[in-house]
């Protein structure tokens, strides 16, 4: 075999291991999806089965995330690789982090799921819950779908639509605390409803952290801690 020829193999099968690495961040990222629709849906529904299955199932996010890293571990210690490639493998390295914590995030909403299952329901039936969740979990989606086609543009529109999230979460707040003062019995449930609202406003920051990594690696710039209008500028590759 000669040096061309060989040298065309191993790019292949560098190529190879790079496509496989990022299906499988994209099924942890399915896997993390329907993790949060099921906490949210077994809060706002009462399904205590539902909630114990979210919290039970929170080992395969983590170990999905352990076997991408051992993985990511072995592509740079064989294939040393530079510029590009390299800035995939630190993306994917950034992206599962998130993934697992919003893992994290969707078993505290079905642990608060489990509490509330156990009180009286709302008049409400818990319905700002179920927006807010419907907000973070498409949050998710959306940058998940812009990783997967390398889209800066879709990744800034996710990272607009975190505001969203804010502000839900903190009408969700105020609406709690409001409840606590006018019955103090509601603090129990209360503090639960503030819990899981809390757990979903981050998973909307941690979808937001995954639009950034993407921005980095089509872009090569570091777009943390930079405000919006910014982060567009960047992501068009403006002067």
């Amino acid at each position: 075999m000669d040096k061309n020829s060989l040298g065309h193999h191993i790019s292949h099968q560098f190529n190879a291991e790079l496509e496989d690495i990022r299906k499988r961040v994209l099924a942890m990222g399915g896997l993390v999806e329907k993790q949060i629709n099921d906490a949210v849906t077994a809060l706002v529904e009462g399904n205590a089965e539902l909630a114990e299955s979210v919290i039970t199932n929170d080992y395969k996010v983590n170990a999905m995330e352990v076997a991408l890293d051992e993985e990511c571990a072995h592509v740079l210690a064989r294939r040393q690789p530079a510029a590009s490639d390299l800035r995939l493998i630190v993306t994917v390295i950034k992206t599962i982090t998130d993934l697992e914590r919003i893992g994290d995030q969707a078993e505290k909403v079905a642990r608060m799921g489990l509490h509330l299952a156990e009180m009286e329901r709302p008049k409400n039936q818990y319905i700002e819950i179920q927006s807010l969740g419907g907000h973070a979990r498409d949050m998710v989606h959306a940058a998940l779908d812009a990783f997967a086609r390398m889209d800066v543009e879709a990744a800034v529109k996710v990272a607009h639509r975190d505001l969203t999230v804010d502000h839900e979460y903190e009408g969700i707040m105020r609406q709690q605390l409001t409840h606590m003062m006018e019955d103090p019995r509601a603090i129990a449930r209360s503090l639960d409803v503030m819990w899981a609202a809390r757990a979903l406003e981050r998973i909307g920051d941690h979808a937001r952290n995954i639009c950034e990594y993407l921005i980095y690696l089509v872009r090569g710039k570091d777009v943390r801690h930079i405000g919006l209008e910014q982060m567009e500028k960047e992501a068009r590759g403006d002067r």
